[in-house]
């Protein structure tokens, strides 16, 4: 289950997605238009911008902005930022692997299993960009 962070983080940046090209975008309007507490959202964003997907302007007109097309960012990418692994457990995760101390990895059949739910589920996030994220219509879509 993605905790509200992951969440609150893929309205923001679905929101930056529906607006890219426009220039920064404040805050506050994300926070408005995407119903996340501001404090919340402000946190989200830095840490977003120190890993590099975000960048940021300061005063007039500033605000945040993607650091890359919205085509070129998987899903997949913003859950591991926020989130960490996208696998259920470390021992099949590929990004953040750790051998569970209590099991033969060559036999365990929840670690199969597992791997193959992982597999599942990045199939669909690796292959889901922002620009897919994004708002559609007004660009200012609903507060989901």
């Amino acid at each position: 289950m993605l905790s509200k962070r992951t969440q609150y983080a893929l309205k923001a940046v679905g929101y930056l997605a529906s607006k890219h090209g426009s220039g920064p975008i404040l805050i506050s309007e994300i926070a408005s238009r995407k119903n996340i507490p501001l404090k919340f959202l402000e946190n989200i964003l830095l840490e977003l911008k120190q890993k590099g997907l975000l960048l940021s302007k300061k005063g007039k007109g500033g605000g945040y902005y993607l650091a890359f097309n919205p085509s070129d960012i998987t899903m997949a990418t913003v859950i591991r930022m926020v989130e960490g692994p996208i696998a259920m457990l470390s021992c099949v995760s590929l990004n953040f692997y750790k051998k569970c101390e209590d099991c033969n990895e060559e036999v365990c059949s929840l670690r199969q299993n597992m791997a193959e739910a992982r597999d599942a589920v990045l199939k669909v996030l690796e292959n889901k960009s922002l620009a897919q994220l994004a708002d559609k219509g007004n660009a200012g879509g609903s507060p989901s």
